[in-house]
């Protein structure tokens, strides 16, 4: 760790000293202390650092983190289905005390489980899933698969392979806009289920709107865009006619103009 803050904190020295942030001075009393300290001596200033705010502030601190806890837990405690267990919960069943800022959750009285939830709520909205669950029963495992999750983990898990799963799935980057589909890896786009004929091109400004979901691309932006894939200068009206043709050939109302600003896809 001592190795690790110091090759940071020179690192950092290089980057500042050339925006002019810090004064090289003030730099080279950090590194005095560093060479000519022992890490357990930064060790304890660190500790006494932290003590002396606990003592001066530490009251204080605990006293707003426990309002903000009972804030949260009494509007967890109105929503139909929530309950927020309380100290009492946790002292009936053998626990010798109980954390009052930690919040514990429980579903119980949803009377819905993680299958019914999905199938309800998340699959009709095509939102990738991963099942999060202690339940490692088989039959359960291949019911999630079957109703279309993207993944199922049990716990205890890796955390490393977590983000790796989550990674997996994130980097599928399949869109769906009412009856268009835009698999933006392959670069084909498909409208039920028949893929749409587009230029190279056409293809690019699509996946520019697509990856600015939700959000308006100016013109500016489109034809900057144009001119850095093909090197021919364009002006307005050959915007105009590139987003017409794309939308003859997607037959579909996907791409909304938004007047003296561009274009914008709505997931």
């Amino acid at each position: 760790s001592f190795h690790k803050t110091g090759g940071s904190l020179t690192q950092s020295s290089v980057l500042l000293l050339k925006s002019k942030i810090i004064n090289k001075l003030d730099i080279q009393k950090a590194l005095n202390v560093l060479n000519t300290t022992s890490p357990s001596a930064l060790l304890l200033a660190s500790l006494d650092a932290a003590r002396q705010h606990v003592a001066l502030h530490g009251e204080q601190e605990m006293i707003k983190v426990h309002e903000l806890s009972n804030y949260v837990r009494e509007h967890i405690n109105k929503i139909n289905g929530f309950i927020s267990c309380g100290k009492e919960h946790f002292i009936t069943r053998g626990c010798y005390d109980y954390d009052e800022t930690k919040l514990v959750i429980k579903l119980d009285h949803l009377d819905i489980n993680g299958f019914d939830l999905y199938k309800h709520h998340i699959m009709i909205k095509d939102i990738p899933t991963i099942f999060l669950t202690a339940n490692d029963a088989e039959e359960d495992i291949v019911k999630a698969f079957e109703i279309g999750a993207s993944d199922y983990i049990t716990k205890p898990f890796r955390t490393l392979e977590l983000i790796a799963r989550l990674n997996r799935i994130l980097n599928k980057k399949t869109i769906k806009v009412k009856d268009i589909i835009f698999d933006m890896n392959k670069m084909i786009v498909y409208k039920n289920d028949k893929v749409v004929n587009l230029t190279s091109l056409e293809l690019k400004i699509l996946n520019l709107l697509f990856n600015n979901i939700n959000k308006v691309v100016s013109r500016d932006k489109i034809i900057e865009s144009i001119w850095e894939w093909t090197g021919n200068d364009v002006n307005d009206n050959t915007v105009t006619v590139y987003m017409k043709r794309i939308r003859e050939k997607l037959g579909s109302d996907i791409i909304v103009t938004i007047k003296g600003l561009g274009y914008r896809v709505d997931e």
